[in-house]
């Protein structure tokens, strides 16, 4: 496939190459580059690579502001928070534009949906922080009720695939639960995290309460996830930086959340609508496959998987690889040279395998690679068992739905699965067996922001969404009374 000629990158953005600490800018004396993958020639920007001494006046920033914030309570900080969600909105094209050229996501998803979700994020938590109702219970001649204590300074670090939305998703509860935070990006992704930080000062929050530090995993963020004022850890990234961090955690004893990628498995049983869940299966090259909760494991009943496969080729064949600033464009390119080497790198060992490479297993032009399907020899196989995080899916087939079920459990990941059937028993009874944190039945990526979301296995630990990340980011304390002792 070829794709369209790239439209001329802005030769400057609107965006402060800086760390913000302590409500200000903070420039470090080591800098990085920041290229974008619509052109890898193009330097979007050199930024700041942030230290230990970086995040030590970051975290510092972060303590001394934190017993204010904390004091404020949910209605005191609700009014910081829904001011920043309105400054979200108002600034939609910008935030789109950044995340565009720094990360190859389409800009319209993100101008139409995802910048939108992330202010919804900040209002949610608002919403749920001030609803709550402490639980109060008699027992024993006693009064009992369960108060939230925000927990300190939060760590929060961030993946490059979708990083304003997820700053977003894990920054709005331990603001709203009374924590004060310190957000790494990713190195690959870090502007829209400064636009961020830009709207949180103009939404006037007070110094310290929001920081960003820039740079290097194993530099900033090691020096980050050890500091022994960090009170929570929230990561998603991969197992493998997961465990790193894990490992940091249990050193401090600091309650540690992450969410670590998936294999999902797409689900279709002979009496789904075939149309609807194609169009759904080709859906999931969406941003080249670099999504954690992608059905990238088609599991296709046998009775159906013909015609299923003519349905599926039908809109792959849709797709269209080029600019993602291009109304056109379904397919954008990866993230970095490291990133496509690595896609490639799963289907050349694929194909040594003996798995069959039903269409694409190709590099296109600059950093884009052709929506890929394999037939693997076994289910085994590399290309089955784990994250690729690019645009390849692979095609098995089942009898019923015991064979279905071992199949979609068979991988060490459980972060998601979709199921396509017309039966509410077979949805009920195959939604339940399926090992995973999440189950969409005839339909895909709909998300309450209300409801847990993680993973079981290796795709994580602990959940985030509605009330389970307000009470992560809280220390739990039972006040105890006798009855009759007060007045």
């Amino acid at each position: 496939m070829s794709i369209y000629q790239i439209k001329p990158i802005p030769r400057t953005l609107d965006v402060s190459p800086e760390h913000y600490i302590g409500g200000r800018r903070v420039p470090s004396r080591e800098r990085f580059e920041v290229r974008s993958p619509l052109d890898w020639n193009h330097v979007l920007a050199n930024v700041s690579r942030g230290s230990e001494q970086e995040v030590a006046m970051a975290v510092e920033a972060a303590q001394k502001a934190f017993p204010e914030w904390a004091s404020l309570g949910p209605t005191g900080r609700a009014v910081f928070v829904r001011r920043l969600a309105d400054l979200i909105e108002e600034n939609v094209d910008r935030i789109a534009q950044v995340e565009t050229l720094d990360v190859g996501m389409l800009e319209r998803s993100l101008r139409d949906r995802l910048v939108f979700r992330a202010a919804k994020n900040y209002r949610v938590y608002a919403d749920l922080a001030e609803r709550y109702e402490e639980n109060v219970w008699h027992s024993n001649g006693t009064q009992n009720r369960i108060i939230r204590m925000p927990a300190g300074p939060a760590a929060i670090i961030v993946p490059w695939n979708a990083p304003f939305l997820l700053a977003t998703w894990k920054t709005a509860p331990a603001l709203m639960a009374g924590c004060t935070v310190v957000l790494k990006p990713a190195e690959w992704a870090p502007l829209s995290a400064s636009v961020l930080a830009d709207l949180v000062h103009e939404a006037g929050f007070p110094p310290g309460v929001f920081n960003v530090v820039q740079g290097l995993g194993d530099e900033a963020g090691a020096a980050l996830t050890r500091h022994p004022a960090i009170r929570r850890i929230s990561l998603t990234g991969s197992p493998e930086t997961g465990r790193v961090v894990g490992a940091q955690a249990a050193k401090s004893i600091v309650p540690f959340s992450a969410e670590l990628g998936g294999k999902s498995p797409f689900i279709v049983f002979e009496d789904a609508d075939l149309d609807a869940a194609a169009e759904k299966a080709a859906y999931q090259y969406d941003d080249a496959g670099q999504v954690c909760f992608a059905g990238t494991r088609l599991l296709i009943q046998e009775s159906i998987a013909d015609k299923f496969m003519e349905l599926f080729i039908q809109y792959v064949q849709r797709h269209v690889l080029g600019d993602p600033r291009d109304e056109r464009t379904t397919i954008a390119p990866l993230i970095h040279p490291e990133h496509l080497e690595r896609v490639d790198a799963f289907i050349q060992r694929a194909r040594a395998a003996g798995d069959r490479i039903l269409f694409g297993g190709m590099r296109a032009d600059g950093l884009w690679y052709e929506p890929t399907l394999v037939v693997p020899r076994a289910n085994d196989s590399e290309i089955v068992q784990r994250e690729v995080f690019g645009p390849v899916l692979t095609f098995q087939t089942f009898r019923d739905e015991y064979e279905a079920v071992a199949l979609a459990n068979s991988t060490v990941y459980g972060l998601a699965a979709v199921i396509y059937t017309h039966s509410s028993e077979r949805a009920e009874r195959v939604g339940r067996m399926v090992r995973s944190g999440l189950v969409w039945v005839n339909t895909f990526a709909v998300r309450d922001l209300t409801a847990p979301f993680g993973g079981t296995g290796i795709s994580g630990i602990g959940r985030e969404g509605g009330h389970y990340a307000l009470e992560f980011y809280s220390d739990l304390k039972t006040l105890q009374i006798r009855e009759g002792s007060v007045e």
